[in-house]
């Protein structure tokens, strides 16, 4: 007779259990409170009745909401709506718009909007509504799986990311993918790349209920961690001290109490948007003490705020310009051109914070009389001969930027070769 080794007959072959794959996801309790963190299983938030997978070969309709450039040089925001029936669409359109809207009314989205491409894709419920809205026991069949009460956290509002991938899949481009559920229950998640389904290209996926007044922070929020790499300011009663001795990575946690030591020295003591001084603050990462975050609070740390502290500012916009350009051309560069071809460039249109300045050089040097010049010829910057070079460049000169390094990644050069 074969012993058995905890239990399992070692002679014989057993069925491999795969392990449940699991994601990690941000969820916010309610409206003014700050946020927190939770482990579900992938693919089943809270009840769903009769799941609809995309059908193969969906063509689900793609608007162009806003189109400022080439995908290619654009953050693509990609919009999908839950709960909404094939006669709803029209509705998911108005309810999307607004919700961008309240978004791109915060600094810095206002004034880099022109950043962005924002795509529609009208995503068909087979029911109106979300599970779990009003009550854990009412289940729709919806097209993305949109559920309150997730893994039994009421407000927690999660989707089947697989099926959000899918649809994502039919834009453009997609950068990061907003989902709006037709719900006035107020709800929403945050999930980051890491969660996602392998193979997807973007970069996080934000959910929120469609006729709450708040719930827009929480899209607002998550770019924040999506686009600006910005950590979470709040703590957790009872996690204690930070446990590295290593200076966190991201642009708004630190370990040193000195404020002039600080990665933020630059804005120390200016008054800040949210509401303080910029200094250092004890508290965030989800830690209590150990380390600091640069202001009382701010948008990053509670959605009472509805503002990014200078330091998440000055993130964002970096953020924004390492997934976008605000120089773009038509004509290739890929083989030399005459001295009489006409270069034709375009700048994106941003505005507010935002100051450009668009700049133009001959081998090298600046030819200035032809700052801030959209079209010319490398004839005319004074370019005649074989193998010299053209270049444009253009450089935001923000107040709202005060790091260089910062300031070099907003900078897009473009370069031809002269025949």
């Amino acid at each position: 007779m074969t012993a058995l080794v905890g239990g399992v007959n070692p002679g014989r072959a057993e069925a491999a259990v795969p392990p449940v794959r699991t994601q990690h996801v941000e969820y916010f309790p309610g409206p003014l409170s700050e946020p927190r963190q939770v482990t579900v299983p992938a693919g089943t938030p809270g009840r769903i009745a009769r799941h609809t997978p995309t059908p193969a070969g969906a063509t689900s309709a793609v608007k162009a909401l806003q189109r400022t450039g080439p995908v290619s040089g654009r953050v693509d925001l990609v919009v999908l709506g839950d709960g909404y029936t094939a006669d709803e669409q029209g509705e998911f359109a108005v309810d999307a718009e607004e919700k961008l809207d309240a978004i791109f009314g915060i600094e810095p989205y206002r004034s880099y909007r022109g950043l962005f491409n924002v795509w529609l894709v009208n995503t068909v419920s087979n029911e109106s509504g979300v599970s779990g809205d009003p009550g854990a026991d009412v289940v729709k069949d919806t097209a993305l799986g949109a559920s309150f009460f997730c893994d039994g956290v009421e407000r927690l509002l999660c989707v089947h990311t697989d099926e959000v991938a899918r649809y994502a899949e039919l834009a453009p481009d997609a950068d990061i993918v907003f989902v709006v559920a037709n719900s006035t229950k107020y709800g929403g998640a945050g999930y980051s790349a890491a969660d996602l389904p392998s193979g997807s290209a973007f970069h996080g996926v934000a959910t929120m209920s469609s006729d709450n007044d708040r719930s827009y922070l929480i899209g607002a929020h998550e770019l924040g961690h999506s686009i600006g790499h910005l950590a979470d300011e709040y703590q957790y009663t009872g996690y204690g001290t930070y446990p590295s001795a290593e200076e966190p990575a991201v642009a708004n946690l630190t370990l040193r109490r000195d404020p002039g030591a600080t990665k933020w020295y630059r804005w120390l003591g200016e008054q800040d948007p949210s509401g303080s001084v910029v200094g250092t603050y004890e508290g965030g990462g989800y830690y209590e003490a150990g380390v600091y975050r640069p202001t009382e609070t701010s948008l990053m740390r509670s959605l009472a705020s509805t503002e990014f502290n200078l330091v998440g500012r000055e993130a964002m916009i970096a953020g924004f310009c390492a997934d976008a350009d605000a120089l773009t051309s038509s004509l290739p560069r890929s083989r030399p051109i005459g001295p009489g071809r006409r270069i034709t460039v375009r700048l994106a249109p941003l505005t507010g914070l935002a100051d450009l300045e668009l700049t133009w050089y001959a081998d090298g040097r600046q030819v200035r009389w032809a700052t801030g010049e959209l079209s010319v010829t490398p004839r005319e910057l004074g370019v005649r001969g074989r193998g010299h070079e053209v270049t444009a460049t253009v450089t935001d000169h923000a107040t709202a930027i005060r790091d260089p390094a910062v300031r070099a990644q907003t900078t897009t050069s473009l370069t031809w070769t002269v025949r």
